[in-house]
């Protein structure tokens, strides 16, 4: 023999009750017993349509009619036309008694608990008795089990407590004689004077285990619209799956903190008579589900799943009135108690100064009158301060048996969180270590639910949500590169990479599942809002995605003076924008504190280099307990490519102009040419071993005449470059003379940084530099007789969004 249950949803619809019947035909070889709920949806119009009745409000006969239509025409729908007639009569009764109910508590103005029991339970009535005349007329020889005769109860209306001995003797009794298929009403009951009841929150779960305690039947299986208990919320957590294995205790952590596959009543009986329990999913049969059972620590996974409960309080009592007193915490939780109020968990320090306890926001007033109540007498002494407290919360459960053999959970956790941004109210912990249990606000749940997950459940992708500003070269590059790696890095790295916002000078737009990459342009061109620097960086911190990172492709100094606010939010910063690690000593460390402070990640690689390992190799040096003596280097690429293509007859402006066309100049060109783009390389260098430099601390030896400078447009700087071709001829003439090549070179000696123009010649590394390539030379206490040298491209769009990608990915790899 075995119990079945189908929830709401399963037999919400005709079609849904016709999948239900195929299932029940596949086990028609062997007894049994099948508790459904009311059709999805009717207990809450029932609820409803008290409410209004109750209140003197006609609009219930409006609901009323709803509700009945709506299992007529399920009747018309399921049932044969010569079938439906006997079954039509018999719904009607029923639903005229509801209305009957219905009329009197209008009439009276009143809806007693003992009167919403009768009329909650209408809707399981209904719905069993309508699905036994469908099955019958399928073929399925279906007999009706009245369970609210059977399960006998107290008198705590809404919420009754069972008579086992006597509801069990009468179960027995009733399936000796029924037939090889029953259906019964969930939810249902009785006291010993037959007087309705119910069975609470999930009570037609609890139906079921009760008849599956009672039967003592082999399987025991609970048919709703998911595959089984599930490692976290699949609404918030996409990534959430199928728990296959899980104990009786995990399962009661995880229905406790919010997991509504199952209650945690419902457990009980099958606990106390070893009954596995099989969650199973309706409309996905073959799925495995999840088995509940005693014996279910096979897996290595020690944490089993992430349960939630939204809208929690936390109240505060504390003072000084309460170190060393006893029964203060009685008092507290029997005030509480009293006024009904459900407490979800507490917390109270060693020094016994305070205690804290969270309940259901629907709660508050009721808590804080009842405490205020207790301790009148403290609060007027002022022994005990004010009641405080704390709302719009919610709270996260680790769940797992085998979370006490491993070292280092609870760290891992609050690491978790910490990382994300996200600030803990409370903790609590049991002594059998299977539940750390969190408070957080409410606003950061679904973040951190994702964080904890992609923790935990380590075979799950880390998702990354990129912010993009400035779409030029670069920023255009950077999308094409991701938009070719998704799929790999979703492979092999385990990392889901998605652009959720994207800006240039005139437009933003943002979605948080990811920006359809393929159409990111027209997206782009199409959105309503307008760019701000502030409304982009908000829309961040509203979105509050975990994993956030902000990528800077602008060399603006307006959006780098941002970074320091962004990083205090725990959005980490990529960038190969040079004016925030180049401007202030002070600002520099400060960035760099605020990243360590709110574990957030600052890399800016690109900084110098573009896409050259030259910052990390400085910091692998510096770290490892090397010395920098000297640092010579081209760092400019756009520089490089402009003298290794100027030639004695080229003219320099034309070289210039194709350095910019082919991208390796800023948008303004003055930029490179003034000396001031390496002179913010070499000082982040030099500050990167240490030394606190500003920019005015480095000579620059400009070789551009000061009036081309002074210009306001690009045409007018390349029309005061003409003027000048003479001088720069004489440049290339003379290092041509001298057998040598010209370099921008920035050097630090001896304490001292320079940039300026050289004649390099056939000895020196840098004379073979070709193309627009970069090389830096390290000279250490390591690296003394022979300097380490790192050469490469230090130019383009494609090598810099390399260096940019990398970056990126070494916060995923985080």
């Amino acid at each position: 023999m075995k119990v079945l249950k189908f929830g709401g949803t399963s037999v919400g619809t005709p079609d849904n009750l016709r999948v239900v019947k195929d299932i029940l035909s596949n086990g028609k070889n062997e007894k049994q017993v099948c508790v459904v709920s009311a059709f999805g949806g009717v207990t809450n119009l029932l609820h409803e349509c008290s409410d209004l009745a109750a209140a003197g409000d006609e609009g219930y006969q409006e609901l009323l009619t709803k509700i009945e239509e709506r299992h007529l025409d399920t009747v018309k729908d399921l049932l044969p036309v010569k079938s439906q007639s006997g079954t039509l009569s018999k719904t009607k009764i029923l639903l005229n008694d509801l209305e009957d109910i219905m009329k009197g508590i209008f009439l009276i103005g009143e809806l007693s608990p003992r009167s919403l029991d009768r009329v909650l339970g209408m809707g399981e009535t209904l719905s069993s008795n309508i699905i036994v005349d469908f099955l019958n007329a399928e073929g399925l020889i279906t007999d009706w089990g009245n369970t609210g005769g059977m399960i006998k109860t107290d008198s705590t209306f809404n919420n009754a407590i069972v008579d086992f001995e006597a509801t069990n003797k009468k179960i027995k009794d009733f399936f000796k004689l029924s037939a090889d298929l029953v259906i019964c009403p969930g939810f249902v009951s009785s006291n010993e004077d037959n007087v309705n009841t119910t069975l609470g929150r999930g009570g037609s779960d609890y139906t079921a285990a009760i008849l599956a305690a009672a039967l003592e039947v082999d399987t025991f299986e609970i048919w709703t619209d998911v595959s089984g208990m599930m490692t976290s919320d699949p609404r918030a957590v996409s990534s959430a799956h199928p728990i296959e294995k899980i104990s009786y205790q995990e399962a009661m952590e995880l229905s406790h903190f919010g997991a509504k596959v199952i209650y945690p009543p419902t457990i009980q009986p099958a606990l106390d008579k070893n009954i596995p329990i099989k969650i199973k999913n309706t409309f996905k049969p073959e799925d495995a589900g999840t088995t509940i059972s005693a014996d279910a620590n096979g897996t290595k996974q020690f944490v089993k799943g992430l349960s939630s409960v939204k809208n929690i309080a936390l109240l505060n009592l504390s003072g000084s009135g309460m170190i060393g007193i006893p029964k203060f915490s009685f008092r507290l939780f029997k005030a509480l108690s009293e006024a009904k109020v459900n407490v979800i968990i507490i917390t109270q320090a060693s020094s016994e100064h305070s205690i804290c306890v969270g309940v259901d926001g629907s709660d508050v007033e009721a808590s804080r009158a009842a405490i205020a109540e207790e301790f009148q007498f403290e609060l007027s002494l002022k022994k005990v301060n004010p009641l405080e407290v704390e709302e719009n919360l919610a709270i996260v459960a680790l769940v797992g048996d085998k979370m006490r053999d491993h070292v280092g959970i609870s760290g891992q956790m609050f690491a978790a969180l910490g990382e994300n941004g996200v600030n803990i109210k409370a903790i609590a912990q049991g002594s059998s270590e299977r539940n750390i249990t969190v408070v957080i606000q409410e606003r950061h749940l679904k973040k951190s639910l994702n964080v904890l997950h992609e923790s935990f459940f380590l075979s799950e992708k880390k998702r990354i949500n990129l912010f993009l500003v400035g779409i030029g070269n670069v920023g255009g590059t950077l999308i094409d590169q991701i938009a070719k790696q998704r799929d790999y890095l979703s492979e092999n790295e385990h990392v889901d990479l998605r652009i959720v916002g994207l800006a240039n000078s005139k437009k933003m737009c943002f979605d948080q599942d990811g920006i359809d990459l393929s159409k990111w342009k027209d997206l782009l061109v199409s959105s309503d809002l307008k760019m701000d620097n502030e409304a982009f960086i908000q829309s961040i911190q509203d979105m509050n995605l975990r994993n956030s990172v902000f990528v800077d492709n602008t060399a603006s100094a307006d959006i780098a003076g941002l970074y320091n606010g962004i990083l205090s939010k725990n959005i980490s910063v990529v960038t190969p924008n040079k004016i925030a690690c180049a401007s202030s000593y002070e600002n520099y460390q400060e960035l760099k504190n605020t990243a360590r402070e709110y574990k957030s990640k600052f890399y800016y690689e690109t900084n110098v280099g573009a896409g050259l390992p030259v910052i990390t190799t400085l910091q692998d040096l510096i770290k490892s307990g090397d010395k920098v003596k000297k640092i010579e280097a081209v760092l400019s690429g756009s520089l490089n490519f402009i003298f290794n293509n100027f030639k004695p007859g080229v003219k320099f402006v034309d070289i210039v102009k194709q350095a910019g066309d082919e991208g390796y100049t800023e948008p303004d060109p003055k930029i490179d040419l003034s000396g001031v783009d390496v002179m913010r390389k070499i000082l982040i260098l030099i500050r990167e071993c240490g030394v606190e430099a500003e920019l005015a601390d480095i000579t620059a030896d400009s070789f551009i005449p000061e009036d081309c400078m002074s210009t306001k447009t690009n045409e007018e700087f390349y029309a005061k470059l003409e003027e000048h071709e003479e001088h720069f001829q004489s440049l290339v003439k003379s290092a041509e003379d001298n057998d040598a090549r010209l370099k921008v070179v920035a050097t630090y000696d001896n304490g001292k940084a320079s940039v300026g123009l050289k004649e390099i010649t056939k000895s020196h590394p840098f004379y073979i530099l070709e193309g627009s390539d970069n090389i830096v030379l390290f000279n250490t206490n390591r690296y003394d007789d022979q300097p380490l040298v790192i050469k490469g491209a230090g130019a383009g769009a494609a090598v810099t969004a390399m260096g940019i990608f990398a970056d990126i990915m070494r916060i995923a790899n985080s």
